[in-house]
């Protein structure tokens, strides 16, 4: 599941040299500069303050031509206003408009992002990426919003949003507050930063739209290896993004996992783990968290490790079976065969 992200309806939909070459794109960067494909984040959120200075009616009218689908969402699901079939929301919306807290929060989005051209640049290599490997994906616009810390993320039909007031650095006077705090633990919201935007908007696509998890998914073992191959998915489609980045660890974690991975493995083999299915007993190993209660000193172990060893499975998989597209990988839903054809016999560090 994404963390922090408000999914307003599901979607499915559905270059063929992509396919010969794509083992290639284990050891060397596919170019694909030649794609006809840009992104350009649409910054909902300017849009919408304009409402606060003219006239609603016309106004709101050009925003729902704009945006389509995405204004009744954002108004409906995220701020919780009231309905748009008819207009009165507006005071809700007037309301918002006077408050001190939406001034202040566009007032940091602003001065956080004057522009969004780094995202972008990431974007557009990302989609096109995507678009090397599914020639047929329809990807969704991208458009950048406000929402009061209700979803860093949102997606739905034919859109992906991103909220930018849940990307203002992870020193942000508002990630302070007592009640965010709460709600977003600072082992969170560290990651609350614009260099994490592209990742997100990259997994949720994963996640949420290609390849959502399928319901027969309730062994530890199953939901390992989904984990590892949307992280391949994306190793794949952000090639020049650090690992640490794209998990979300801090370096520490992520040395920590590469250094003590024999134990872990072992630990998952031991306590009986791959073939269980209580969500009650597995979860702390896919969610998360400051770290992974049972392995390590001193609180030191890395949270997800689950989903970091399903990675590290699936990347073993695919140096093994240089033949296997990332199309057909994606496709593949025999965990256990991807467990047994990895040889995945991992060693700390050391031994």
């Amino acid at each position: 599941m994404m963390p922090y992200s408000l999914k307003t309806r599901f979607i499915f939909l559905s270059f063929c040299g992509a396919m010969i070459f794509g083992a290639c794109s284990r050891t060397k960067k596919v170019d694909v500069s030649n794609i006809p494909l840009d992104v350009k984040v649409e910054r909902f959120d300017h849009d919408f303050d304009l409402l606060k200075t003219k006239p609603l009616t016309p106004q709101v009218a050009q925003l729902q031509k704009k945006y389509g689908v995405f204004y009744t969402d954002f108004i409906e699901r995220i701020l919780k206003l009231g309905s748009t079939a008819d207009t009165s929301y507006y005071k809700n919306l007037r309301d918002v408009f006077a408050g001190q807290a939406y001034n202040d929060l566009k007032h940091d989005a602003d001065a956080a992002y004057p522009n969004m051209d780094k995202q972008n640049t990431e974007l557009t290599d990302a989609f096109r990426r995507i678009k090397y490997y599914f020639p047929q994906k329809e990807l969704p616009k991208v458009y950048a919003y406000i929402s009061g810390f209700q979803a860093q993320t949102s997606i739905g039909d034919g859109y992906f949003a991103i909220g930018l007031d849940l990307f203002l650095g992870a020193n942000s006077r508002f990630y302070q507050s007592q009640a965010l705090v709460e709600a977003f633990p600072l082992y969170i919201s560290r990651r609350f930063t614009p260099d994490y935007i592209t990742p997100r908007v990259i997994e949720g696509i994963a996640r949420e739209d290609m390849f959502p998890e399928p319901d027969s998914n309730t062994t530890l073992l199953s939901k390992m290896i989904y984990n590892g191959k949307i992280m391949y998915f994306m190793d794949q489609t952000l090639p020049d993004f650090a690992d640490s980045t794209k998990i979300g660890f801090t370096g520490k974690q992520t040395k920590w996992c590469h250094d003590y991975k024999g134990n872990i493995w072992r630990y998952f083999l031991e306590e009986n783990l791959l073939y269980e299915t209580d969500y009650q007993k597995i979860q702390k190993y896919l969610n998360e968290a400051p770290f992974t209660p049972g392995l390590g000193e001193d609180n030191d172990s890395a949270p997800k490790l689950a989903v970091w060893t399903g990675w590290q499975i699936v990347k073993q998989y695919m140096d093994k079976h240089p033949d296997v597209t990332l199309p057909q990988l994606m496709a593949d839903n025999n965990p256990q065969k991807i467990l047994n054809e990895s040889k995945y016999r991992p060693k700390d560090a050391g031994e």
